[in-house]
């Protein structure tokens, strides 16, 4: 650690050379800069740098190199671990840097290092380009394609990090770099899944793919014909094209113009069935769910880009994830899932989510540190509510799915789906053997562990 008088002087000359601007303790605007979107982290970094380049982040990367401070990258800060903060650490925001260049003719978007999922799907939207995003569009770019990326079109075009073509980013020296398939190949190679672990990331290059047209199914049922209407999703997903996507949810009903009044704040399952393609298709597809009783249904078209937003979740909501991925979704395991769906805490934010896999996702490279790509299916428990009174109800529930699942569980998880769950959830978040190659990676790049406020992979 640094002196007090060395410290002092290493901030005020990053105050003086940052373009974009400095927090730290006791500054006005400090609590604000370190506040993200779960409410349930607390923490006091030395020093937020707000980025606006690349020369920013190297700058910040160094001063924290010189103080011997860790370093914490934020940017759309919307991981349930709070990897956007470490107490005592200097935090790279890069929440100014959200620039989208599409390349049309080449089918790739270079994408800045705090964009989020709006910034990228709608950027791509005019040229009828889209590659795999999120499940809300307030998530970073960044860290959701570099943990590996799942969403309404896994299936269809692959993991986010399938379609990734290169990283531009800051390593733990202070040192710019890229890395892609000929350039740094390993390191390129750790990308695919290892997450924040190696170094700033200030730029990626997708891929795209063609997307003219995007079309969903939503019905709500009432909870009694939620074994139902979780079988037949199941099915229409088993046999249906790689383009269907969606999931099974047990949610309070939100006040939302597609909720009838006397639904609102009570429990309901819903089927989102979403479609890489047309109404027509779409509505062919459907048949089975909505020939089921059901309180509600919106069918159609709708641009991929206003899907995105269906499950955006407002910021300041105390959360906590798991998940649980599968090796099949047979009908004691729906019985088992419908039991626990009945009991979701009512009335909170709390979702509790069954996603297809399979497709493109089962049928992508196997080599990175993805292990997760063969599970047909994920439970993921989302609790999401307001009150802290609540933690220990909504807490409890959430472990409590996990538990129920694991008579099917696979053993691996998506780390973007979980919180600090140990070594052990890490090490099945990417691979025992990965998980060894990786430690060799990162003791080449980052062998001080600079970067650990994320789910760590320590140097070998």
């Amino acid at each position: 650690m640094a002196s007090p008088s060395k410290a002092g002087a290493a901030l005020a000359a990053l105050r003086e050379e940052l373009s974009g601007d400095v927090f730290a303790p006791g500054d006005p605007g400090y609590d604000d800069a370190r506040t993200v979107f779960n409410s349930m982290i607390d923490r006091r970094p030395a020093v937020i740098a707000q980025c606006v380049d690349e020369d920013d982040v190297v700058r910040t990367v160094r001063f924290a190199r010189d103080l011997d401070l860790p370093v914490a990258v934020r940017g759309g800060g919307h991981s349930v671990a709070g990897q956007a903060l470490g107490d005592g650490a200097v935090v790279a925001d890069l929440r100014h840097m959200r620039a989208v260049a599409v390349d049309p003719a080449a089918r790739t978007v270079r994408v800045a290092g705090g964009a989020t999922m709006s910034d990228l799907d709608r950027a791509c939207r005019p040229f009828g380009l889209a590659t795999t995003g999120g499940r809300a569009s307030t998530t970073g770019v960044g860290g959701f394609v570099l943990g590996g990326g799942t969403g309404w079109l896994d299936r269809a075009f692959g993991l986010a990090v399938d379609n990734l073509r290169g990283v531009d980013l800051v390593t733990a020296d202070g040192t710019p770099a890229h890395a892609d398939a000929d350039e740094h190949p390993e390191l390129f190679w750790a990308l695919h899944g290892g997450g924040g672990n190696f170094g700033v990331a200030t730029s990626l290059t997708l891929a795209l793919h063609d997307l003219p047209d995007f079309s969903i199914a939503l019905l709500l049922y009432l909870p009694e014909f939620g074994p139902e209407a979780t079988r037949t999703y199941r099915d229409v997903i088993t046999n249906g094209p790689d383009e269907a996507s969606g999931g099974v949810i047990y949610v309070t009903g939100p006040p939302a113009e597609f909720v009838p009044p006397r639904l609102v704040g009570t429990l309901l399952c819903v089927t989102l069935l979403t479609y890489a393609g047309s109404e027509t298709d779409l509505r062919k597809l459907a048949e089975p769910l909505l020939a089921l009783p059901h309180e509600a249904a919106v069918v159609g078209a709708m641009p991929y880009v206003d899907v995105q937003c269906m499950l955006d979740d407002p910021p300041g909501m105390r959360n906590y994830w798991s998940a649980e991925y599968l090796t099949g979704v047979p009908d004691d395991f729906v019985d088992v899932y419908c039991a626990r769906g009945e009991s979701v805490p009512v009335p909170t934010g709390t979702m509790h989510a069954l996603f297809p896999q399979g497709g493109a996702i089962a049928a992508g490279p196997h080599d990175t540190p993805v292990p997760y790509r063969d599970a047909p299916w994920v439970v993921h428990p989302f609790g999401l509510w307001e009150d802290p009174a609540d933690d220990e109800r909504c807490i409890a529930w959430v472990r409590d799915v996990r538990a129920d699942a694991r008579p099917w569980s696979t053993g691996d998880v998506y780390l973007n789906f979980i919180g600090d769950e140990g070594t052990d959830r890490v090490v099945a978040g990417l691979g025992a053997e990965n998980a060894r190659r990786l430690a060799e990676v990162k003791r080449r790049y980052d062998p001080g562990n600079v970067f650990r406020f994320n789910h760590n992979v320590r140097p070998a």
